[in-house]
C-alpha cells in the first residue's frame, strides 16, 4: 500500500537488520493472523470445531469475561479508532507533501495544499455503505501499480551506480526503532481479518491464502525498499518520490496524490462504523442517541460528527507534517498491540489448554519481542517528534 513508501527510509537507519525485521514482520504477522482467526473458533459438544465470534472485538471480551466482559472490546476499539484515524492523517499528511514538493515553484504552502486536500475528502462524511468505497479502492489498486512501476523503472536504469557499500549490518541506535514502527504500520491488516475470513467463499482456505500473501508483500517490500535505497543510499528521503528528478517526481506524485485520496475513504468509513458502534448504537449501554432516524436516514448532527472527523485529521496534517515518524508512532502504538501483543496473548487465554509447547513458545516470544519493539518504538518516534519540532 501507500505505506511502502517509507521502507526505503528504515533500510537507510536499519541495513540488513531492516532487510531482516521485513522478512520478520511478515513471518509474525501471518502467524498472528491465524491464531487471532483460531480465537474465533471452539469445539462444541459433537467435537466439531465452530465459529463462536465474528470480530476482533469479541475475541476481546471473551478474553476479559467474566469479570470485566467489555474492557477488552474497549481496549481493541481505541486501538482500531487511533490506527484508522491515524491512517487517514497520514494519507492527509503525504497528499500536502507531495503537492508541495511537485510544484515547489507555486506559492502554496503544503499547508495550504493538505486544505485542499481535505477539501477534496469532504464528501467522505456522505459515505453509507462499502460498496462506493470498493469503486475508490479498485481505482487506488491501479494508480498503485503505475506508481511502482514508474519509480523501480528509474530505479533499475540507475543500477550501475548503485550503492551497494552502503547497505552495512550497523543500526543508528537512536532513529532504527522508527524504522521497526514504520515496517510493522506497512503490515498491519490483523482487524480485518475476522470479516475478510467470514466472507470468505471457503474460510478453509484462510491459511493459504494468508501465506501466500504475505509472502508476495514481503517480497515485493523487500525489493522495492532495497532497490530504492541502492538508487539513493544516504540521500533517501521519508517520502522515496521526494527523490526523484522533477519531471518524473511531478507526474508520480500526482498519482500518489490520486492513491492517497482514493484510500482515504476505507479507514474513514471503518473509523466512523467503530465509533458509531461503539459510541451511539450499543443498545442501552451507548454513551449518545443513534445517528440515524428511523428511515435509516443519518440525522444532521451524526453528518456533522462526520465532517468534524474529517477536519481533525486535517489539523493533525497541519501542525504535525511529519510522515515517517507519524507512521513509526501508529506503528509502535497500535500495530504492534494489534499485530503482535493482543493476539498472542488472547490465543494463550482462550486456547492455553489445546496449545502445544512449540505454540507458547511462539506466543510468548512474540508477546515479549513485541512489547520491546513497541515501547522502543513509540519512545524514539515521540522523541523525534519533539525535536522536529524544536
Amino acid at each position: 500500500g501507500m505505506f511502502v513508501l517509507g521502507l526505503p527510509y528504515a533500510i537507510l537507519h536499519g541495513g540488513y537488520l531492516g532487510l531482516f525485521l521485513i522478512i520478520f514482520a511478515a513471518v509474525v504477522c501471518c502467524y498472528t493472523g491465524k491464531i487471532l482467526i483460531a480465537c474465533l473458533y471452539e469445539e462444541n459438544e459433537d467435537g466439531e470445531i465452530v465459529r463462536v465470534r465474528d470480530s476482533y472485538v469479541d475475541i476481546a471480551n471473551a478474553c476479559c469475561a467474566p469479570r470485566f466482559p467489555t474492557l477488552g472490546g474497549r481496549i481493541v476499539n481505541v486501538a482500531q479508532i487511533i490506527e484508522l484515524v491515524m491512517t487517514c492523517i497520514l494519507y492527509v499528511v503525504v497528499s500536502g507533501n507531495l503537492m508541495y514538493n511537485s510544484f515547489p515553484n507555486l506559492p502554496v504552502s503544503q499547508k495550504s495544499w493538505s486544505i485542499i486536500a481535505t477539501a477534496v475528502l469532504l464528501p467522505c462524511a456522505f459515505l453509507k455503505n462499502l460498496k462506493a468505497v470498493s469503486k475508490f479502492s479498485l481505482l487506488c489498486t491501479l494508480a498503485h501499480f503505475v506508481i511502482n512501476i514508474l519509480v523501480i523503472a528509474y530505479c533499475l536504469s540507475r543500477a550501475r551506480d548503485w550503492a551497494w557499500e552502503k547497505v552495512k549490518f550497523y543500526i543508528d541506535v537512536k532513529k532504527f526503532p522508527i524504522s521497526i514502527g514504520i515496517i510493522v504500520f506497512s503490515y498491519t491488516s490483523q482487524i480485518f481479518l475476522p470479516s475478510l475470513e467470514g466472507n470468505m467463499q471457503n474460510p478453509k482456505e484462510f491459511h493459504c491464502m494468508m501465506n501466500w500473501t504475505h509472502i508476495a508483500a514481503c517480497i515485493l517490500k523487500g525489493l522495492f525498499a532495497l532497490v530504492a535505497y541502492l538508487t539513493w543510499a544516504d540521500e533517501t528521503k521519508e517520502v522515496i518520490t521526494d527523490n526523484l528528478p522533477s519531471t518524473i517526481r511531478a507526474v508520480v506524485n500526482i498519482f500518489l496524490v490520486a492513491k492517497a485520496l482514493l484510500s482515504y475513504p476505507l479507514p474513514f468509513f471503518a473509523a466512523v462504523e467503530v465509533l458509531e458502534r461503539s459510541l451511539f448504537q450499543d443498545g442501552n449501554r451507548a454513551f449518545f442517541p443513534n445517528c440515524y432516524g428511523g428511515d435509516g436516514r443519518l440525522k444532521s448532527w451524526g453528518l456533522t460528527l462526520r465532517c468534524a472527523l474529517v477536519v481533525f485529521t486535517l489539523l493533525m496534517a497541519i501542525y504535525v507534517p511529519h510522515f515517517a515518524l507519524l507512521m513509526g508512532l501508529t506503528g509502535s502504538l497500535t500495530g504492534a498491540g494489534l499485530c503482535f501483543l493482543l493476539p498472542s496473548l488472547f490465543h494463550l487465554k482462550l486456547l492455553w489448554r489445546k496449545l502445544l509447547w512449540h505454540h507458547v513458545f511462539f506466543d510468548v516470544a512474540i508477546f515479549v519481542i513485541g512489547g520491546i519493539c513497541s515501547v522502543s518504538g513509540f519512545i524514539h518516534s515521540l522523541e523525534g517528534l519533539i525535536e522536529a519540532f524544536r
